[in-house]
């Protein structure tokens, strides 16, 4: 098993309080659940009004996988227009990791 993390570092656009700010980032951590059917949170920067860290999650079988759901979130919250994806960051895990260490 495979486990991949991406770590989205997000401008907001024209958002004047943190209301406004829920308004863009709730929809986006919707979308993301529901179209890749993984695990989303906002993770980072939640008292900061034009900054956002969104955390994602997916566990499947290869590497492969893990990366090509990884990618399309990443293009998939890149093309929002209300928003500037700063920078991303994934990282990947294999459940090998885990049994080294036991």
């Amino acid at each position: 098993m495979f486990v991949g993390a991406l770590t989205l570092d997000i401008l907001l656009g024209d958002v004047r309080s943190l209301k406004e700010k829920r308004s863009v980032v709730r929809p986006i951590v919707a979308d993301l659940r529901r179209k890749f059917s993984v695990s989303v949170a906002e993770t980072g920067d939640q008292n900061l009004y034009r900054r956002c860290e969104i955390g994602v999650a997916v566990a499947a079988s290869t590497a492969a996988h893990c990366s090509e759901v990884m990618d399309s979130c990443e293009r998939f919250v890149a093309g929002r227009p209300e928003i500037e994806l700063l920078a991303a960051r994934q990282r990947l895990f294999s459940s090998e990791e885990e049994s080294n260490h036991g």
